[in-house]
């Protein structure tokens, strides 16, 4: 494969972030009475927030999810330009086998992160999170257990995150039972309305317009390089040539336990997760490079850093990327391909092209796996696809669903289910020589 850049790197900053000395949190009542919250004990930085102050008033929007895929929005009919929001934690009906939101499915939208990321899109300056009461009995603010609050923490035991994403941040802190009473009178107060939020699967968002709060988070940052590692197969058409499909899995996992015994396994190997999907696209460089004839569209093969992280190397890609993403037909990602049912694969973003979908059905007749499509919304999980995605570029994500042993030192390779893993590179093989020799481009019809 060729390089690009003079190398085989696709380099991005992050930053080990350490938690400032200014940090505070004071609640504006209608009386114009400032209530200071003490950190710690009412309220706690997370560890994605700004190192920047904001001052607004406070709206309430739920659960803080946006989920047109399941007709729910808690920003529906409510305007958070220049607002602080107050969220929930977690989703509606969270323990309910039915619900979408079910906490044991592992779904984005009840990450933490992803209610930050909603809030800014949304326009919002600052967040505040709070542990849902009708299921907690404990409402301590948690936020992240920053070493310089923490004697016996590790120094640096401290987040990453992406550098070129500190501008977009905004303070984002966990609060408590104090800033509840605060601003809800008591906490059956918020229990009541997260019940009636629950009981309808209807969001109930509104302004707390008498209230307002002012917000200063601070964290000082050490930047790392990481890579993503990339190599290019150019195309043998003159004209579709100048399309790029890219082809990609992530090659970082999450280390090993620390003061474990020393007579047990501490190191994640990640076998499945993802040296399977890491060795996956490393097959697929070997067999495009063995075909005498080429590819007509060119093929950017890539390995992504940062993945467990927060899919670092994939945002990092996209917006900075090596060809114009316009150029970008479709991208291929392989997360998770060497284990379970050996006849089932699962197949995400077929809903982003009807085009990428055909492909799949038709070189899996050669194949004969049983398919099950993200449509179904049986794996919700997320990968290196989803910048992809959200920059309109049709996408295909190869799994073979999670296990017992994902994120654990257990995961292995004598596991590994080797021939179906093949069998799931061989298909991926057809369905990309398939696109990359079209006649026809395929067009995004899904939700970014």
């Amino acid at each position: 494969l060729l390089p690009l850049n003079d190398g085989y790197y696709h380099p991005f900053e992050m930053s080990k972030v350490f938690l400032g000395d200014s940090n505070s949190l004071s609640i504006v009542d209608p009386g114009g009475v400032v209530h200071a919250c003490a950190i710690k004990k009412q309220f706690m930085p997370y560890e994605m927030t700004a190192s920047k102050a904001c001052s607004a008033q406070i709206v309430f929007a739920g659960y803080g999810i946006t989920a047109p895929e399941y007709n729910y929005d808690d920003y529906a009919g409510i305007d958070v330009d220049g607002k602080i929001v107050f969220v929930l934690k977690r989703g509606p009906r969270q323990a309910d086998p039915d619900s979408p939101f079910l906490l044991k499915s592992d779904h984005p939208y009840l990450k933490n992160e992803e209610k930050i990321n909603n809030a800014i899109e949304h326009g919002a300056v600052g967040i505040m999170m709070v542990t849902d009461p009708l299921h907690n009995r404990l409402l301590t603010p948690k936020g992240f257990p920053w070493p310089s609050l923490y004697k016996g923490f590790p120094p640096d035991a401290v987040p990453l995150t992406l550098a070129k994403t500190e501008h977009k941040k905004i303070p984002a802190v966990q609060v408590g039972e104090r800033v509840i009473k605060l601003l809800f009178g008591s906490v059956d107060s918020l229990k009541k309305i997260q019940t009636g939020i629950d009981s309808t699967m209807q969001p109930h968002s509104f302004p707390l317009s008498s209230y307002s709060a002012l917000m200063q988070t601070s964290t000082r940052r050490e930047l790392l390089t990481a890579n993503n590692i990339v190599g290019f197969l150019p195309g043998s058409d003159d004209k579709l040539k100048e399309d790029i499909i890219v082809v990609g899995a992530h090659y970082d996992h999450i280390g090993y336990q620390k003061n474990a015994p020393a007579d047990q396994d501490s190191i994640y190997n990640g076998a499945d997760d993802n040296a399977s999907g890491t060795v996956g696209v490393m097959q697929l460089t070997k067999a495009f490079m063995a075909e005498k004839k080429k590819p007509k569209r060119s093929i950017l093969f890539m390995t992504f850093a940062g993945e467990e992280k927060g899919l670092f190397g994939s945002y990092a890609y996209v917006d900075y990327p090596l060809f114009p993403l316009q150029k970008t037909i479709a991208m291929f990602n392989f997360d998770m391909i060497g284990r379970n049912h050996p006849d089932t694969l699962f197949i995400r973003g077929s809903e982003t092209s009807s085009m990428l979908k055909k492909i799949v059905e038709e070189e899996n007749k050669k194949i004969g796996f049983t398919l099950i499509t993200g449509d179904e919304k049986r794996y919700r999980g997320t990968s290196d696809y989803r910048p992809f995605m959200k920059k309109g570029i049709p996408v295909l994500y190869l799994h073979t669903d999670t296990h017992e042993d994902l994120h654990k030192v257990t995961d292995s390779a004598d596991k590994i289910d080797f021939e179906k893993m093949n069998r799931v590179v061989k298909l991926a093989y057809r369905m990309i020589w398939n696109l990359a020799n079209s006649d026809k481009r395929p067009v995004f019809e899904g939700k970014k």
